[in-house]
C-alpha cells in the first residue's frame, strides 16, 4: 500500500478547481506535501484566476485555459534525492485558485446612526442602507495581504471590513455634498455615484474591485419625520380649512333638512338660504364685478308755437339748431329747472349754438 502511494505521488498532476464552493474567494490546490511535479497541467476555468507560487514566490498569474507548469520537482528523481529529508522534497510549488466572478447584492447598512448637520433641523442622526457588488482584483495583492498560506479565504472574512469603509465614506460624502435632509430622497443616485468613486481606492488597497454601489434609503429620526408630516398637514389644512368647514356645515344642514318633522322642514329652508349665501360668498371672489351703469342721458323739451315738443337729446337738438328749427330764443326746459328759459341762456345748450354758422 505504501509503495502504491509512492507511485501516485510521482504521477504528473492535473491541477484544477472543478467544484467551486459558494462564498469561497480563494482555494489552494491540495497536493501532498505541496510537491507539484514538473510538467503538471493547470486547468483554469472561466470566472477563475490561478496564482502559481514556486519556491515561496509568486511566479505567475494565469487566466482561463490550460497551462503547463515548470517546477524543480522531477518525478521519482527528486523524491529519491530527498532521502535525507524523509523523501519530502524541499522544492515547494502551490497553486491558488481565485474566483473572479462578481459577488452580487452584498448588503450594507449603518449599525449605528451617522451624524449629519442640516440647515433646517440642525444636527441629525441618520441611517443608510443599500447594496454593492465587488470582485477580486486582477493582481495578487489579495494573496499577499489577506490570504497568506491558508487553504481557503471566504467572503465573510472581508465583507465586515467593507462595511466599515462604507459607513466611514457615507459620513464624509454627506458632509461634503451638504444636501438638505428634505432633499436626500431625490439625491440617492448622486450620493451613490460619489461614494463609488471614493471607495474604489479603498477596495483596491485590499486587492478588490468595487463594481457597483447603490443607496437604497436614508432614514431620518422619527422626530424629524413627525415634524415633516405635521408641516405638510398644516400646509394642506391652511388651503382646505375653508372648504372643509363649508362641507361640514352643508352636511349638517342637509341632515337637518331631511328630518320629516315640521322643525326639520323649517330648518331646511333656513339651511338652504344659508348654504346659498355661503356658495355666493365663495363664488363672489372668483367673478369679476359688473361695470357701472351708464350715466343718465339729459333730454330737453321745447315750446314751439305754443306747443310742447320733445323730449330731445343733445344730438337731436344740434340737428335742429343747424336747420334753424332751434334758435337761442326758443324756450326749453329739462328736469331740475324751475321754469322755461330761452335756449341761448342755458349753459348746456350754449355750446350747440356756438357751432351753428350765422345766416347768409
Amino acid at each position: 500500500m505504501g509503495f502504491m502511494n509512492f507511485l501516485r505521488r510521482q504521477l504528473i498532476d492535473i491541477v484544477e478547481w472543478p467544484e467551486e464552493t459558494p462564498r469561497v474567494l480563494v482555494h489552494r490546490f491540495e497536493r501532498q506535501d505541496n510537491e507539484i511535479k514538473n510538467g503538471a497541467r493547470l486547468v483554469v476555468r472561466p470566472g477563475q484566476m490561478a496564482i502559481f507560487v514556486n519556491e515561496g514566490q509568486v511566479a505567475d498569474i494565469l487566466g482561463p485555459g490550460t497551462h503547463r507548469l515548470t517546477t524543480a520537482n522531477l518525478p521519482i528523481l527528486t523524491t529519491m534525492l530527498s532521502l535525507p529529508t524523509g523523501f519530502v522534497s524541499w522544492h515547494k510549488a502551490e497553486v491558488y485558485f481565485v474566483r473572479t466572478t462578481v459577488q452580487l447584492d452584498c448588503r450594507w447598512g449603518t449599525p449605528q446612526p451617522v451624524m449629519m448637520r442640516d440647515r433646517d433641523f440642525g444636527v441629525l442622526r441618520i441611517r443608510g442602507f443599500g447594496n454593492y457588488s465587488y470582485r477580486v482584483g486582477t493582481r495578487h495583492h489579495l494573496l499577499e495581504r489577506l490570504v497568506g498560506a491558508r487553504s481557503e479565504f471566504r467572503c465573510e472574512e472581508v465583507e465586515p471590513q467593507f462595511e466599515t469603509q462604507i459607513v466611514s465614506e457615507l459620513s464624509d460624502s454627506l458632509g461634503e455634498l451638504q444636501i438638505p435632509a428634505l432633499d436626500l430622497a431625490s439625491q440617492y443616485n448622486e450620493i451613490g455615484a460619489r461614494m463609488l468613486k471614493n471607495l474604489e481606492a479603498r477596495f483596491g488597497a485590499l486587492g478588490f474591485e468595487l463594481v457597483s454601489f447603490a443607496v437604497a434609503s436614508i432614514n431620518l429620526p422619527d422626530e424629524v419625520n413627525q415634524a415633516i408630516d405635521q408641516r405638510g398637514a398644516l400646509g394642506a389644512l391652511n388651503g382646505m380649512m375653508g372648504a372643509y368647514s363649508q362641507k361640514r356645515a352643508a352636511d349638517a344642514m342637509l341632515a337637518a333638512a331631511q328630518n320629516e318633522s315640521g322643525n326639520g322642514a323649517v330648518f331646511g329652508m333656513m339651511a338652504g338660504g344659508q348654504l346659498g349665501g355661503m356658495l355666493g360668498q365663495q363664488m363672489q371672489p372668483q367673478m369679476a364685478p359688473p361695470p357701472p351703469p351708464p350715466p343718465p342721458q339729459v333730454v330737453y323739451h321745447l315750446a314751439v308755437n305754443g306747443q310742447q315738443q320733445g323730449p330731445y337729446n343733445l344730438q337731436t337738438l344740434q340737428q335742429l339748431a343747424l336747420t334753424r328749427q332751434l334758435t337761442p330764443e326758443t324756450l326749453a326746459w329739462t328736469a331740475g329747472m324751475a321754469a322755461w328759459q330761452p335756449a341761448g341762456t342755458i349753459p348746456a345748450l350754449q355750446q350747440i349754438f356756438a357751432g351753428v354758422p350765422p345766416a347768409l
